[in-house]
């Protein structure tokens, strides 16, 4: 049903430090006794001391012993412990302002902060807290609190200062945007590389892995479709994804319950919907798929529909495969789209 990688496949990843292929496989070095992630910044070793696995357990059980550079045993991408701890509290209290004196009382680096949330969310960290509170004050006002009243009780100090923080977020004063509405985002590790999820109040509208090339252009899409902005803050959508993503992963889950807001064509609805009927485990070609649409010349748009599913693995068009079972196109790589089939088919 689907192709292995070759060993120089995977060899030429482990010279290039691959982040795409985490997860996907692990390499042993046989002089050292050590694996590693497929990214390992180590020296890369002979081939003739490599061997590889599918998975770290593999690894262990044949006698090596984890990398201390690359730590695979830990999720790539996950968030160190103190930002965990900073970022729940200030969903806790989005009113509340941490400067860099009081990182520094924690016994954190500003520029580590500065850092991480820079390369992991495009934003610095004061702007993040920004955005959580200007979150706050928008969701007053639309319901029906009075800008300046919103504005000091989500922290601000004056409402020149809200208003200029309002204006860089929305692109517009708060009096010509107050029709705009809410996208709030998250961000969370799995075993195959972190992802983005965003959700409305009606449900998750996006779920994608954080190196999706697309990416920028779906955000910039939805926010168009759904006359809203992007920021963070809490979600009752974005726990329940990230709790029932975590059983799939986890080989407890194979259906998802989670609400879903994925607005497009009537075409691309019906596609996506099809989709979610594909077993847990199995795979349907492209010709299947618009069969199952009563149009068995569409195979063209069914790809192309398939290809702007922003809702990766709930609506999992992963388990579309070409006619003649080899893989197709995946927003989020092909080596994630084998490991997902691979997982399912071990878990059927």
């Amino acid at each position: 049903m689907t192709t292995s990688l070759s060993f120089k496949e995977k060899y030429d990843a482990v010279g290039r430090q691959d982040l795409r292929y985490e997860g996907v496989f692990i390499t042993a070095v046989k002089t050292t006794g050590i694996f590693c992630r497929p990214s390992c910044k180590a020296r890369k070793p002979k081939p003739e001391n490599v061997i590889f696995y599918n998975t770290a357990q593999e690894a262990i059980q044949n006698g090596y012993r984890p990398c201390k550079l690359c730590k695979p045993m830990e999720n790539k991408g996950e968030s160190p412990e103190y930002i965990k701890n900073i970022i729940k509290e200030l969903e806790d209290n989005p009113f509340l302002k941490i400067k860099d004196y009081d990182l520094r009382q924690r016994g954190i680096e500003p520029s580590h902060i500065r850092r991480w949330f820079k390369q992991h969310h495009n934003m610095t960290f004061h702007a993040y807290q920004r955005m959580l509170r200007i979150n706050i004050a928008y969701s007053r006002i639309k319901k029906g609190d009075t800008i300046t009243q919103s504005a000091f009780d989500s922290g601000y100090d004056s409402l020149s200062g809200f208003n200029e923080g309002y204006r860089s977020i929305f692109g517009d004063s708060v009096t010509h945007s107050s029709d705009k509405s809410i996208i709030n985002i998250v961000r969370f590790t799995t075993p195959i590389g972190p992802m983005f999820s965003c959700a409305t109040e009606q449900g998750i509208c996006l779920l994608e892995f954080t190196d999706r090339r697309m990416l920028e252009t779906e955000f910039k899409d939805l926010c168009h479709r759904l006359n809203a902005v992007i920021l963070p803050g809490n979600n009752p959508h974005l726990e329940q994804v990230q709790s029932e993503i975590g059983e799939y992963f986890s080989a407890k889950r194979r259906e998802f319950s989670v609400p879903l807001h994925t607005p497009g064509t009537e075409f691309q609805q019906r596609v996506w919907e099809i989709l979610q009927d594909i077993p847990y485990g199995t795979t349907r070609s492209y010709t299947q798929q618009a069969i199952a649409l009563n149009n068995p010349k569409a195979v063209r748009a069914v790809g192309s529909a398939n290809g702007q599913n922003r809702v990766g693995i709930i609506i999992p068009c992963h388990r579309v495969i070409a006619s003649d079972g080899k893989l197709a196109g995946y927003g989020g790589g092909l080596h994630r789209k084998k490991w997902l089939l691979d997982f399912e088919s071990s878990h059927r």
